[in-house]
């Protein structure tokens, strides 16, 4: 069994001008969350983005899945930001370590 896993943006930030554009998003902070029964994990960070050449899309017409295609297109890798929170939720599922009771201390 894997985990559900949910990719947001957060915020973005954008540079007011920029020749004839308005408003152009420069970076944008993303978080994929991962969900399998009780258990869960995240991973968060930002990633920014190359000024805009040919199509350009106003801000208000952005959506978050075209702003995460632009994270994944930029240095975001997907795949292993996915396996890294599947590995926070598998070592609650089967912590590799775990703290025990002192054998001195009474129970």
């Amino acid at each position: 069994m894997s985990a559900t896993f949910t990719w947001v943006i957060e915020w973005m930030n954008c540079k007011p001008t920029e020749g004839s554009y308005t408003d152009v998003v420069v970076n944008a902070g993303w978080r994929c969350d991962g969900v399998q029964g009780a258990y869960s994990g995240a991973s968060y960070s930002s990633a920014t983005f190359p000024m805009p050449e040919g199509t350009f899309t106003p801000y208000a017409d952005l959506t978050q899945a075209q702003v995460l295609g632009w994270c994944w297109a930029n240095g975001v890798d997907k795949t292993a930001t996915e396996a890294a929170v599947q590995t926070q939720i598998d070592n609650q599922i089967n912590p590799p370590i775990v703290q025990l009771p002192l054998p001195w201390a009474a129970a």
